[in-house]
């Protein structure tokens, strides 16, 4: 298999939902933390999800109340309802996908995460990519859910994101208590990297506490895959992470 060029994509640390400080009142995966980010020389990492009206907003829990005033999930409220509310502690409201593309405008790397319920709806994906589409600017695709990445890679150049690298979040261990939402078939598809076949995926993203690991290991070497290390929270974790992975995913301090 031909491996495209994405030195990108791990040339500069990359800052886990944008470089984030809520005591400064700068919140996770708000344009203010994506400016940041790119003022640090950093990467962007950012979540999306679906909203009630189909469309993609840059948000991580499910649930509002950890981040905002509001209460209840996300996705039964439409985008002009979230970008209402303020991100506790800030100025900023959640961002659409596409407000918030238009903030970085190419001034750093993007990895987006698509965020999902393992229930089959790709439409999350979808959304995204059209979203992506026109963007100029380097961007990388990637999700826990191989059925979002493997939708992906059908369609990619009727969605127009074929020059999209896609790739999958990953670690060792799939507990019920942790992936409660996970059948038992999905468990051992995502433990035994089970979907490579038809995810193929241009890159991984693997948990740092679960490091070294056989997985990354083939992909990075035997592949040429990039590996990059989630989510890496101090200088000792850097130093583990570099070990075995070609870039880090950081919050909480400056690598």
């Amino acid at each position: 298999m031909n491996r495209r060029d994405l030195s990108w994509l791990t040339a500069r640390p990359i800052a886990h939902r944008g470089l984030h400080d809520a005591s400064k009142g700068v919140i996770e995966n708000s344009i203010s933390a994506a400016r940041a980010a790119i003022a640090a020389g950093y990467g962007v990492e950012c979540d999306v999800q679906l909203t009630a009206d189909g469309e993609v907003v840059v948000f991580h829990d499910d649930s509002l109340e950890r981040l905002t005033d509001g209460a209840g999930a996300v996705a039964m409220r439409s985008a002009n309802e979230l970008r209402r509310l303020r991100l506790r502690g800030s100025s900023d409201a959640i961002p659409t996908f596409p407000e918030f593309l238009a903030a970085i405008g190419g001034r750093t790397p993007i990895v987006v995460e698509i965020k999902s319920a393992f229930n089959g709806d790709t439409t999350a994906a979808q959304r995204a990519a059209l979203a992506l589409a026109h963007y100029d600017g380097p961007v990388a695709i990637e999700s826990f859910d191989p059925d979002q990445i493997a939708f992906l890679r059908a369609r990619a150049a009727a969605l127009g994101i074929a020059h999209r690298p896609l790739g999958i979040v990953g670690e060792a261990h799939y507990s019920e208590k942790d992936w409660p939402q996970l059948s038992a078939a999905q468990r051992a598809e995502l433990t035994h990297f089970l979907h490579y076949t038809r995810t193929l995926p241009d890159f991984l993203s693997w948990n740092v506490r679960d490091l070294p690991h056989a997985i990354p290991l083939l992909l990075r070497d035997a592949l040429k895959a990039p590996v990059t290390a989630w989510t890496v929270r101090s200088p000792e974790m850097a130093a583990r992470a570099r070990e075995w992975t070609d870039q880090i995913v950081f919050e909480g301090f400056a690598p």
